[in-house]
């Protein structure tokens, strides 16, 4: 057997385990909106607030309350399958092999020269980086803007500026 299948194991009972959560949730939810319905019904059908009162007491208030019992335990069910989905994923690209974890960080994706930036935009890139490749409204970005500081270098294909001169201008 390989060295994963304990992991496998525990995410399996895991995701057992949350099953009958999911059951319980419904549960919680179709029976408080059972009682709350029941609650109304009976507040309707009586005239005076002192005969109201039983039914808000016994039917709307705890059916209330398991609908949001029922809505948290949804909400925490959900996020246990999440989970579980993301460290499958994350197992299963480790598997396939990862690049070389000794760097701090990996090569940047792009590698052209050629700065550019998007008009009204915040950031400049090379020319090649998924953000600004093949977007027609996409232009230079001049010395002057990058000397100023209004754009900060892009994130994904880490840009570097050629040396600036500073405009005459100035």
């Amino acid at each position: 057997m390989r060295a994963a299948q304990p992991d496998q194991t525990v995410r399996s009972a895991r995701l057992h385990a949350v099953r009958p959560v999911l059951w319980v949730a419904f549960a919680a939810l179709a029976a408080g909106a059972v009682l709350c319905v029941v609650g109304w019904y009976g507040t309707s059908g009586e005239r005076f607030a002192e005969r109201q009162i039983p039914y808000l007491a016994s039917c709307t208030v705890p059916g209330a309350a398991l609908i949001v019992a029922g809505t948290v335990l949804f909400a925490h069910g959900r996020s246990t399958l999440a989970t579980a989905r993301v460290e499958e994923l994350y197992e299963l690209l480790v598997a396939a092999g990862s690049p070389d974890t000794t760097t701090e960080r990996p090569a940047p994706v792009a590698t052209s020269g050629d700065l550019l930036m998007v008009p009204g935009g915040a950031l400049w890139h090379r020319a090649d980086c998924p953000l600004v490749a093949g977007k027609p409204e996409a232009v230079p970005a001049d010395a002057h803007i990058l000397a100023t500081g209004d754009l900060s270098p892009c994130p994904i294909c880490e840009p570097r500026p050629s040396p600036i001169t500073p405009s005459p201008e100035r």
